[in-house]
């Protein structure tokens, strides 16, 4: 694997949203989608893919794997080991997104921990026993709202988004888990586009039996689908997150709403003082300002708004952002 890409050209940019948008979409139907021939959707995609420039993955929906909690914590430690506490975090298998916030000093982690024990040991061992770290404030997660898993940074039109991702919908019935399940799901982290021909010789089973499978979990929400990559390559250069207090009952609809934007990537009902978290791409600081003002500020019972700026990422749907060239 080479060195991910710095910039991306016109036609790479839509092909990346598509893929961001739909990881495992065909190339004729990525083609059909842009209005390109598949030869060239082939031949612009595949360096991206194998540089590491696309990354398709997958991420369990905690919603639908009960021995999952998901947490969010905002760590505050002293400034000049903030990045070697986020690669610490981020050697560990249960986080899924890591950011830099602020002024440099404070990290903020969704984690999806194996159980209460994995909980306590996290709040009670090994966060006091981690030097440099000042102190921390823990939020649960007790709805991740799926409209935010689809995503493509604006750069498709409504048509070709909802043709490629069928939100909003309800989630069909939950399958019972099978051991094949997660052995696919575990295949699909690694990389999400693999096919259904390799994916069934290495799960010892047929390709119609993993189609199947695959499409039972992804209708039943019981995984997410993602394609990461560096979001400045889309155009985006400035991301935050949102800590938003709204009345109760106001809650779910909030979080419906906000989870649909274009802009949002990640929605979630929290406990706490700030009971919505939501994570938001923009172009720049002109359009987080626009976000707030015509977007949050259009929704009744906002009681109350923290933005804090991410100033750099290291991971993203469990994948450690690989280093700079």
């Amino acid at each position: 694997m080479g060195h991910p890409r710095t910039e991306l050209d016109e036609t790479e940019r839509r092909i990346a949203a598509v893929l961001t948008a739909a990881p495992r979409a065909s190339w004729r139907t990525v083609a059909d989608t842009l209005g390109l021939s598949e030869r060239t959707v082939v031949r612009r995609a595949t360096p991206l893919l194998h540089d590491g420039t696309l990354r398709p993955t997958a991420v369990r929906n905690p919603d639908r794997f009960p021995r999952l909690i998901p947490m969010a914590l905002r760590i505050r430690c002293r400034p000049g080991r903030v990045r070697a506490i986020a690669a610490g975090l981020a050697r560990r298998l249960d986080t899924v997104w890591i950011d830099v916030l602020g002024g440099g000093d404070e990290i903020s982690t969704v984690l999806f921990l194996d159980g209460p024990r994995a909980r306590t040991a996290l709040l009670l061992r090994d966060l006091p026993a981690t030097a440099d770290v000042r102190s921390w404030d823990a939020y649960d997660l007790m709805k991740v709202f799926p409209a935010g898993f689809v995503w493509s940074a604006g750069l498709l039109s409504t048509e070709q988004f909802d043709s490629l991702t069928p939100f909003p919908h309800e989630p069909a019935a939950a399958p019972a888990i099978q051991p094949l399940d997660e052995a696919l799901i575990d295949r699909l982290i690694v990389n999400a586009r693999t096919g259904y021909g390799e994916l069934a010789a290495r799960l010892g089973t047929s390709a119609s039996t993993v189609r199947r499978r695959l499409d039972q979990l992804t209708a039943g929400h019981m995984l997410r689908l993602a394609c990461e990559l560096d979001l400045r390559l889309l155009g985006v250069d400035t991301e935050a997150l949102l800590w938003i207090a709204t009345g109760p009952g106001s809650l779910d609809a909030v979080g419906q709403r906000l989870s649909r934007h274009p802009q949002v990537r990640f929605a979630a009902a929290t406990t706490g003082a700030a009971n919505l978290l939501v994570a938001v791409a923009a172009e720049d600081l002109g359009g987080l300002y626009a976000f707030l003002t015509g977007t949050v500020g259009a929704i009744d019972d906002i009681r109350g708004l923290e933005v804090t700026r991410i100033l750099s990422t290291v991971k993203r749907t469990g994948l450690i952002r690989p280093p700079e060239a």
